[in-house]
């Protein structure tokens, strides 16, 4: 099985470190010091104490590499629509596109019934160019849960998690999904087929569209966020917001938002990505987590008062320091 992980930073590290451990023929697309490194020494994975070291193929060039069974997309997603071209030698008559990332994947509308039909949604997919030229006939999505980081060029460690739920836009079982998932379970990962997909999507970006934007605002980590009575306040008034939203897709949140909160508060003191974006100065991902569910409240007609607000402070923090 031909599997690019497109992408290969932390995530799309330890993905490929696992799969072709799981014996996946694994294609890596990364760029800078970490992919020359990966080229000369390969790709070592710390998990606890265990020290594993894979040597796929490593390229910035995706030409190189052909057509795939499936591509797994492991970047930030604002970053997809610049890299769509290059994409294309790897898609064949049959691959299939996976979006492990966060927030509303761009094939959200497909296969999804009612009004909102073949949507498409220009906060993330500006000019529908990825359901364009993507496809979402090629879609399956994915919620990555565990949390990575890269310790030094061509080195992952895995902090927690492996859980990696996957689903197709219609809900079916198809045999494409059930390869994948069974692929992951070789690799030790957890990759339950969901026929619900969009109800798991909704489940993380629940608390990243308010714990995300807010943490950038006060530097707070997730446990004074969600202890401290004010930004606990608002983190649950622009959550109802969003589960309003959602409920009115269908969605079906099996947590409420007490819970979700609680759990985010347990986490500990954890940065969000957004917070350690911008120290480290790398764009920020403020419209796949918080504008496109501005844009889904528009298309709705639902209001969101709060999240508004949060959004336009966030966007200036971002522009002022050039990460937006």
């Amino acid at each position: 099985m031909k599997v690019c992980i497109y992408g290969a930073g932390a995530i799309g590290g330890y993905l490929g470190v696992q799969l072709a451990r799981a014996g996946a023929d694994v294609s890596l697309v990364a760029r800078g010091a970490h992919l020359e490194t990966m080229k000369a020494n390969g790709l070592k994975l710390l998990i606890g104490d265990e020290e594993h070291v894979v040597q796929p193929r490593c390229t910035d060039n995706p030409a190189e590499l052909g057509p795939q069974d499936f591509i797994i997309i492991c970047l930030k997603a604002h970053s997809i629509a610049g890299v769509i071209d290059a994409m294309k030698p790897l898609i064949g008559p049959h691959t299939r596109v996976v979006t492990a990332v966060n927030g509303i994947p761009y094939w959200y509308f497909y296969k999804h019934g009612g009004t909102y039909e073949n949507s498409t949604l220009e906060s993330i997919d500006p000019g529908g160019r990825q359901w364009r030229e993507l496809g979402p006939e090629r879609a399956i999505g994915c919620i990555v849960y565990p949390a990575t980081e890269i310790e030094a060029p061509g080195i992952v460690r895995h902090v927690y998690g492996d859980r990696f739920p996957l689903g197709e836009p219609s809900g079916e079982k198809s045999e494409d999904v059930e390869r994948l998932s069974a692929l992951f379970v070789k690799a030790g990962l957890q990759a339950p087929v969901l026929d619900r997909i969009r109800d798991e999507i909704w489940l993380k970006l629940w608390g990243n569209v308010c714990l995300n934007p807010i943490s950038a605002l006060t530097h707070a980590t997730l446990d004074v966020i969600c202890s401290d009575p004010a930004t606990r306040a608002l983190s649950k008034a622009i959550m109802l917001e969003a589960q309003s939203i959602a409920e009115s897709f269908g969605v079906k949140f099996r947590v409420d938002v007490e819970r979700r909160i609680e759990g985010a508060r347990k986490v500990g003191a954890h940065k969000t990505s957004m917070l350690q974006d911008l120290e480290r100065g790398r764009p920020m991902e403020i419209d796949p987590l918080v504008t496109v569910v501005q844009e889904m409240g528009h298309l709705t007609g639902i209001p969101t008062p709060a999240l508004d607000n949060v959004l336009a402070l966030t966007a200036q923090r971002a522009k002022i320091a050039g990460l937006y």
